[in-house]
C-alpha cells in the first residue's frame, strides 16, 4: 500500500485482496470475549472531522481501539475551526503534537489530498465532499465477497442519489476493478454530468430504468437521497422519487431471493428504502456496519504498524 489511503485509485487488486485477508481475521476479533491486539501499542490516532459522522467516526474509533491505539476525537464544532482556523493550521497544530495518523472527514472534496501534502504522517480519507469515501468502498466490497464469493461477472446495481454521492464514486472504482458488471441508476436530475464519458473509460453502465435492473441483479446498494445537499429541486415530491426509484415493497420482489441489499446508511426508510427492504432477510445492512470495524482495523493496521510490530491474529 501507498503511505496514505485518499481514494480507491491508490490501490492495486493484490492490496485490496491483502487488505480483505487482514480484515477477514480482524473479523474474527469482534468475536472474542477480549478483542484486544497490541499492534498498534504506543500509537495515536486523531479522528479529525469536520461533517457529522455515526458510523464511520465511531467504527474507526473501535477499529483503532481494539489494535491498542490511543484514538482521540476532534470534531469542527469542538475545535478551533469552528473559531475561523484554517485547515491548514487546524491539521499542522494537531499534527505537531505527536501523533502517528489521521483520519479526516470533510465537506470540501480534495480536502484530504490537500492535508496529505502537508504531513509526514498516514492520512486516511473518511470522506471528502462529494469525492470518495474509499474505507466505505472497501467494507461494501468485503461484504459482498463475504456473501457472493468472487465478484469476477457478479451484475450489481447502486440505485439513488449519485450526483452528491461519494459512496457512488469510490464503489464503482472497486466494483469494477475487482471485475464486478456495474450499472448505476438514478433518475436524470441525480445522474452526474459528464457520467457517458467516465462511464465508458471506467466500465459500468448507466440506467435510468431501475424496474429493468433489478431482476438481474446479484446484488442491489440504494443510497441515501442527500437532501442536505440539493438546494435545489431535484425531484418534485418526496413520494414521486419513491415511487419512481425507491426500493418498494414491490420492487423487493422483483430482486432475486439470495441476492444481498446494501445500504451505506444512515437510511432515510420510506424514501430510498421500504422497512421491508431493509429489513429483508437478504438485507446486509449491518454485515455492512460489522465489516466496517473490520476493515478499519485493517487499514491502520496496514499503515500504522511497522513491518515487525504487532500481530493481525
Amino acid at each position: 500500500m501507498k503511505k496514505h489511503l485518499l481514494s480507491i485509485d491508490d490501490l492495486s487488486v493484490d492490496d485490496i485482496g491483502a487488505l480483505f485477508e487482514t480484515a477477514a481475521e480482524m473479523h474474527d476479533v469482534q468475536r472474542r470475549a477480549v478483542k484486544k491486539l497490541p499492534a498498534l501499542r504506543g500509537r495515536t490516532v486523531i479522528n479529525l472531522f469536520f461533517e457529522d459522522s455515526t458510523r464511520t467516526r465511531s467504527s474507526f474509533e473501535i477499529a483503532g481501539k481494539w489494535l491498542s491505539a490511543d484514538v482521540i476525537n476532534i470534531s469542527a464544532k469542538g475545535s478551533s475551526a469552528s473559531k475561523g482556523e484554517s485547515l491548514r493550521d487546524t491539521v499542522l497544530t494537531v499534527t505537531a503534537m505527536g501523533i502517528d495518523g489521521l483520519v479526516m472527514r470533510h465537506s470540501a472534496s480534495g480536502a484530504a489530498h490537500q492535508v496529505a501534502g502537508w504531513l509526514d504522517i498516514p492520512v486516511i480519507n473518511a470522506g471528502d465532499g462529494m469525492h470518495e469515501h474509499p474505507t466505505q468502498a472497501l467494507l461494501d466490497a468485503y461484504t459482498l465477497q463475504r456473501k457472493l464469493g468472487s465478484l469476477e461477472g457478479r451484475k450489481i446495481a447502486i440505485v439513488g442519489d449519485l450526483t452528491h454521492s461519494r459512496v457512488f464514486r469510490s464503489g464503482v472504482k472497486i466494483l469494477t476493478k475487482l471485475g464486478a458488471d456495474v450499472t448505476v441508476v438514478a433518475p436524470p436530475t441525480l445522474m452526474p454530468s459528464g457520467i457517458a464519458s467516465w462511464s465508458k473509460d471506467a466500465g459500468f453502465a448507466t440506467s435510468y430504468d431501475v424496474d429493468s435492473v433489478l431482476p438481474e441483479a446479484d446484488a442491489v446498494m440504494m443510497l441515501r437521497v442527500q437532501k442536505e445537499r440539493m438546494s435545489g429541486g431535484y425531484f418534485p415530491t418526496a413520494r414521486e422519487y419513491t415511487v419512481g426509484y425507491g426500493l418498494t415493497r414491490d420492487r423487493l420482489a422483483l430482486l432475486k431471493p439470495d441476492a444481498p441489499i446494501l445500504h451505506p446508511g444512515p437510511m432515510n426508510r420510506g424514501l430510498e428504502i421500504a422497512a421491508d427492504a431493509a429489513d429483508a432477510a437478504q438485507s446486509v445492512v449491518l454485515d455492512q456496519v460489522s465489516s466496517g470495524v473490520a476493515i478499519r482495523m485493517s487499514v491502520l493496521y496496514h499503515l500504522l504498524a511497522g513491518p515487525n510490530e504487532g500481530e493481525a491474529k
